[in-house]
């Protein structure tokens, strides 16, 4: 049997020594490398690539995404699988985004680990079953704003932004040399269109949206 060449990147004592203290049992599986720092993950890249990477999304010199990124650029044979604590479908989408086909949990049951590393070097893609919905959830949210973002007109845009900067509906009206009311009836469209009942709640939304600049 072919075995699966597996590294791993963490600085936690405790998670390396349990991940090998696991992965020993299995023959089809061997370590071919250990590390604590995104410096020295790249620099033992070099040397050898594994064919599945267990890659802690916190290392202590690089974040998980940008390592992600680098590796899937530059190694696209290794297949990343990212491994924390962290349960945020955002940072989900973050690693799936910059190359990681798999995304587990540090609290994983050893089947589902071993499960995993399987599924992905096979050329699959394996996400632990408790982050499915959270991260269905998440691409919804973000389809159902990229949706309301479209749908603003350029004037509706502009005011906006007024409104964001803390000008008055009758300031706006003169700066645009608009009538108060017309300004007015911007603000309704606005409010119903990112689904607001007002304006701190409407300025939030547009910010997460990338609609405005504070």
């Amino acid at each position: 049997m072919t075995k699966i060449k597996v590294a791993f990147a963490d600085d936690h004592p405790i998670v390396i020594t349990g991940l090998q203290n696991i992965l020993a049992k299995y023959s089809h599986i061997t370590i071919v490398g250990i590390y604590t720092t995104g410096a020295a993950l790249l620099s033992g890249l070099q040397q050898e690539q594994p064919d599945v990477l267990l890659l802690d999304i916190q290392l202590p010199d690089k974040p998980g995404d940008e390592l992600t990124h680098i590796i899937s650029k530059k190694y696209p044979h290794v297949k990343i699988i990212a491994l924390t604590n962290f349960t945020s479908a955002l940072y989900v989408n973050t690693m799936l985004s910059s190359g990681a086909k798999g995304y587990l949990l540090k609290t994983t049951e050893e089947p589902t680990l071993v499960e995993a590393i399987e599924t992905v070097y096979k050329g699959g893609e394996f996400l632990e079953a408790s982050l499915k919905e959270e991260l269905n959830l998440y691409e919804s949210s973000v389809k159902r704003m990229a949706t309301l973002k479209a749908t603003l007109t350029p004037r509706e845009k502009e005011i906006l932004q007024l409104i964001a900067n803390g000008l008055t509906g009758q300031e706006i009206a003169s700066k645009l040399f608009i009538s108060f009311k017309t300004v007015e009836y911007y603000r309704y469209n606005i409010l119903q269109k990112l689904d607001a009942n007002n304006t701190a709640t409407l300025i939030k939304r547009a910010v997460t949206l990338g609609l405005v600049k504070l």
